[in-house]
């Protein structure tokens, strides 16, 4: 393995020098950096970041703790901030936790003993004291969801009125009997799509009872599956449903498609997240596109600017990004109502309209 000392012999300077050069330290001259990086690069040196993480430094490692990488919204957030780390210098190490708040705490209590420079985190519903602890003696910001014990330094989706405007849609359309799929209230992002899901029921002059509400872990496919089976099998099964999460909606696609529900002749659909199958499914899927690269930007842009600043420099701050409804083929007004607003109820569809 090829060590300082054996650039600083190739060289005739010393020891110090050649760490200090590989450092970018202001004593020394650009002439002798560029000469001793190029010794280093010529004869395969690495640097013994252990050695520096030892000496008090932090490594360039950023940490992304996720609940589950197999959710397409998570998996193109890691993606994107992978980019925008490599281009700063920096390497994403990604954590999964499965909402568990034990291996939350697990891959924090690692990614602390590993110095790491920051972390992004989508907290558990409830995470342990410790896992606080740990991340106030370092830089991090919460992603789409917030606990308030984590700080006030958040990037999240405007979740109710995404949902609000999705479900305003098929109300404007005439719907009256509605079901939603989405999420446990536990988390914040559970609840706060409920609540826009029941206010434009309210705003359209529907009672609650209008609304079929079936809950259940995010990431579950198979949960949805069920959900949707027992929502169509009531005696006055809804002629709508809004998804919560984008495995939601694929579950509920594939139920559908296998169980041979017209879509949107027997049911309308408002989905969550816009995959790549979604325009083609069917009629093409009705749903609330995800501002995704841009909180993925505004997150890396945030804690890289929070990494050059000296600690203690954290203020509140809050991103909260919109969604957007994407009008396709799969909502339309239930069977023996004419096309059109149904009198009093919001237009709800704001959102751009796919071909």
């Amino acid at each position: 393995m090829i060590t300082t000392r054996d650039i600083a012999e190739r060289l005739g300077v010393s020891v110090s020098t050649v760490g200090r050069a590989l450092a970018d330290d202001a004593r020394i001259s650009e002439e002798t950096k560029f000469r001793v990086r190029q010794a280093a690069s010529e004869m395969g040196y690495v640097g013994n970041r252990a050695a520096r993480m030892m000496r008090g430094a932090s490594s360039n490692v950023v940490g992304l703790v996720i609940p589950d990488i197999r959710n397409s919204f998570y998996s193109t957030i890691a993606h994107e901030l992978s980019k925008n780390m490599e281009a700063e210098g920096f390497q994403l190490m990604l954590s999964e936790t499965d909402d568990d708040r034990m291996v939350e705490l697990r891959h924090l209590r690692e990614l602390s003993a590993n110095r790491v420079a920051g972390v992004i985190i989508v907290p558990t519903a409830r995470p342990h004291g410790d896992s606080v602890k740990l991340l106030r003696a370092m830089p991090h910001l919460q992603l789409l969801r917030r606990h308030p014990s984590l700080g006030s330094q958040w990037f999240g989706l405007d979740d109710h009125e995404a949902l609000r405007e999705a479900t305003a849609h098929l109300v404007a359309q005439g719907h009256q009997h509605l079901g939603y799929l989405g999420g446990p209230v536990e988390l914040p992002t559970g609840a706060e799509r409920l609540r826009g899901f029941r206010t434009a029921l309210q705003e359209g002059g529907l009672p609650d009872e209008a609304g079929h509400v079936e809950l259940g872990p995010p990431s579950s496919t198979e949960h949805s599956r069920q959900a949707v089976r027992r929502l169509l099998e009531q005696p006055s099964p809804p002629t709508a449903l809004v998804l919560g999460s984008v495995p939601h909606t694929l579950g509920v696609l594939e139920e559908l498609t296998e169980l041979g529900v017209k879509v949107p002749g027997s049911l309308s659909v408002v989905g969550f997240g816009d995959e790549p199958g979604f325009s083609w499914w069917g009629p093409g899927l009705t749903t609330v596109g995800l501002p995704v690269q841009e909180m993925a930007t505004g997150c890396a842009l945030w804690l890289l600017r929070r990494l050059r600043t000296q600690p203690g420099n954290d203020g509140p701050y809050t991103s909260l990004s919109p969604g957007s409804l994407i009008v396709r083929g799969s909502t339309a007004p239930p069977k023996g109502r004419p096309r059109g607003r149904r009198a009093g109820a919001p237009s709800g569809a704001s959102g751009r309209r796919s071909p």
